[in-house]
């Protein structure tokens, strides 16, 4: 009984930033494929954990290829969770949902417009109902050297410039690029957003409404090699991971109700605080991935 589960056992792969890198991305996978037992690799559960956009030249092609995978590998789960270089880029396009408290998204700018003059944050046609993240996702940050990582910033403080010039389109050119049947392929059919050819394609792409997180960020038995052996546990997957400060349980229902009104998402961006388990889990038999 044991050696039929131990044949069973469903293999997990956790992908993290591609950021735009095709040929990294296309090198991965081909190494997945060579490294995993063909049947194992051909029913796995593949989770992408975010920011597929932004710093590398390639964006458009490569959603393109995520968006292809469950036709590919229909056996296959895919799991694509957001990132905060994806929500800003959605944001951006103007498809996230409204806040369900009914504030608007400007509400939101107060407590961060003391950067806005040196991000350069997005003034362009629609900005006035945009989320914070899509207008400094959008805009050209006036400082264009980045210290803390030794280079110059591409475009934005997001590096959104190359996603732009993947697309073939002025950086900032809001408008354009939401209407553009080139971004709607990729990214605004990804997500399932109305009003593009592409949304009935990828129907299967589970990354509701290019939000924080689907049902996919909680699988509730998964096997893992340890030093004691196999374990099963559950694992909770998220883009940066969770505050260590606050219950899990809270933050993953935030997450899933994709609450807009929360103008900076930790579990998307955050850093000290969220890259630490949080204590309450660690006595649990559970991985939170990040």
């Amino acid at each position: 009984m044991a050696d039929q589960r131990e044949e069973e056992e469903r293999v997990v792969c956790c992908i993290g930033d591609l950021h735009g890198y095709i040929s990294k991305l296309q090198n991965l996978w081909t190494n997945l494929e060579t490294l995993i037992p063909s049947k194992s690799f051909k029913t796995s559960l593949i989770i992408f954990l975010g920011d597929y956009c932004d710093r590398g030249p390639d964006t458009r092609k490569l959603l393109d290829f995520l968006i292809s995978l469950p036709s590919k590998y229909p056996s296959q789960t895919h799991v694509f969770l957001c990132g905060n270089h994806d929500l800003a880029f959605a944001a951006f396009l103007r498809v996230l949902p409204w806040p369900r408290d009914g504030s608007r998204f400007c509400d939101g700018w107060k407590e961060y417009e003391h950067n806005e003059e040196r991000e350069g944050w997005f003034k362009g046609v629609g900005y006035e109902e945009m989320y914070l993240q899509g207008r400094r996702w959008g805009g050209l940050i006036k400082d264009r050297f980045n210290a803390a990582k030794g280079r110059n910033y591409q475009g934005s403080i997001y590096d959104a410039g190359l996603t732009f010039e993947s697309y073939g389109v002025v950086h900032g050119s809001a408008g354009h690029v939401r209407k553009s049947g080139r971004v709607g392929a990729s990214w605004v059919g990804a997500v399932g957003a109305a009003g593009t050819n592409h949304t009935t394609r990828v129907t299967g792409i589970k990354l509701t409404n290019a939000y924080f997180c689907d049902d996919g960020c909680v699988q509730d038995d998964v096997c893992i090699e340890t030093s004691q052996g196999r374990k099963h546990c559950k694992l909770v997957a998220v883009h940066a991971g969770l505050d260590k400060a606050k219950g899990v349980a809270e933050q993953i229902r935030k997450l899933k109700e994709k609450d807009t009104s929360v103008p900076k998402v930790d579990a998307l961006s955050g850093r000290a605080n969220v890259w630490e388990i949080p204590k309450v889990l660690i006595p649990l038999t559970l991985i939170c991935t990040s």
